[in-house]
């Protein structure tokens, strides 16, 4: 991450960012792979429970992640992504940092899936913790395995919030 260049993370709704997002997210696997265009991964970014944050420098947007704060799996991290011209600096790290303080203020477990064949995903989520807990065939097109993945501190049962710190 370029030491004089230090980025923010910002909740957004604004549609505009979903759209450059979706654009990210169309140009890299997993999405590739699975022949997600653009249109498609707009998806994405529709329902009630879904919150969308930015990872910005200045206004320029580096990449972004897709949380659900509610439901079943609450804590689960829909979507990562980094801007293709900034991958390899940190980025993806940054975001699962900023993903599992604001989890933990909720829930004591965090959930993420990954495509069986993204690996360099897949090691990264190892690397910051997380532990393989199923796999989810056909999840989300015919012929692909997804992984899912968890990092806990404890049970749900008994949680108390973290305090919140800014």
């Amino acid at each position: 991450m370029p030491p004089d260049k230090k980025p923010v993370i910002e909740l957004t709704t604004n549609p505009d960012d979903f759209s450059f997002c979706a654009a990210i997210m169309s140009r890299t696997d997993p999405w590739i792979k699975l022949g997600m265009d653009t249109t498609q991964c707009l998806k994405s970014f529709e329902g009630t429970f879904r919150e969308v944050y930015l990872l910005k420098n200045e206004s320029e947007i580096l990449g972004f992640v897709i949380m659900q704060p509610k439901g079943t799996f609450k804590g689960y991290i829909q979507t990562v992504a980094v801007h293709e011209n900034y991958r390899g600096e940190g980025y993806g790290t940054l975001l699962l940092q900023f993903c599992e303080k604001h989890i933990l203020r909720y829930s004591p477990n965090i959930f993420i899936c990954v495509s069986s064949f993204n690996q360099k995903a897949l090691q990264l989520y190892i690397k910051f913790g997380f532990e393989l807990v199923g796999e989810l065939k056909d999840f989300i097109k015919k012929g692909f395995t997804e992984l899912l993945l968890r990092k806990t501190v404890g049970p749900v049962f008994g949680y108390k919030d973290a305090p919140t710190k800014s």
